[in-house]
């Protein structure tokens, strides 16, 4: 994955929506990643479901360039469409279509009004709701995805009823809340929604996931995850260090 050296990163909250999608729908012919950056998400679903067709819908124009530099690097161009725009707009989203099996996002989610904002663009509006929240991402899905399929999202832990406060009018029920802790010990810090278009077919049920054990070591649950994606499990330096765009001078590097 190519990715600025001191831009947005791609992060757990990533990893971890796309293993839940994976896991949710395998079978995914059809599948759309909301505000997709550089690509990771949509990536990483595409080497697991590999019969799969992939959207993404991306308005930073930075991370769009990355992200197709990130897509033919992985040799995935027949497999995807690309969008360029803010998906909040019908008309962008008119270009990947709707009635799609599987809708995956990690929308920011500091307010706009509750902390400073990055003077990188990219950066800023991968942490902040300048674009709208977890409500926009929801409305977009809501749209794009068909009856019984699914969508997978992270969102702000201390917060889950900006997710099911608004399920009921967008005709979206929850089947799970995999609730994520950085660190054993420590608060929750985001949580990545199961949810279906329709009624759901299971009991809705919360589990949790912890990322580090208290000595700050990756924990069991995420080397597999980690080796799910064929990812380095190792905790000390990575056999492949990653390959670290820089962009042009003058655009904040």
């Amino acid at each position: 994955m190519y990715q600025r050296v001191r831009g947005h990163r791609y992060s757990l909250d990533d990893v971890l929506t796309a293993w839940v999608a994976a896991r949710r729908a395998p079978e995914a012919r059809q599948l759309l990643d909301l505000g997709s950056g550089i690509g990771s998400v949509a990536i990483m679903l595409a080497w697991r479901l590999p019969t799969a067709r992939v959207a993404t819908i991306e308005a930073q124009e930075i991370s769009f360039a990355l992200q197709a530099r990130n897509v033919a690097r992985n040799g995935l161009e027949a497999r995807f469409t690309r969008a360029f725009g803010d998906f909040r707009e019908p008309t962008v989203r008119a270009q990947v279509g709707d009635g799609l099996d599987l809708v995956t996002g990690t929308p920011p989610y500091f307010p706009a009004d509750s902390t400073l904002c990055s003077s990188d663009s990219q950066r800023a509006h991968a942490r902040v709701e300048l674009r709208g929240g977890v409500e926009a991402y929801l409305e977009a899905a809501a749209a794009c995805v068909r009856e019984g399929g699914a969508v997978v999202l992270c969102a702000d832990a201390k917060k889950p009823a900006r997710v099911t406060g608004a399920l009921g009018r967008l005709g979206l029920a929850a089947e799970e809340e995999l609730v994520v802790h950085p660190r054993e010990g420590k608060p929750a810090l985001f949580s990545v929604w199961t949810l279906v278009r329709g009624e759901a077919s299971r009991p809705f049920v919360r589990t949790s996931f912890v990322a580090r054990t208290e000595g700050g070591a990756r924990s069991s649950a995420q080397h597999e995850i980690r080796e799910f994606f064929g990812l380095p499990i190792g905790d000390g330096v990575e056999a492949s260090p990653p390959i670290r765009a820089r962009v042009a001078r003058g655009a904040n590097p």
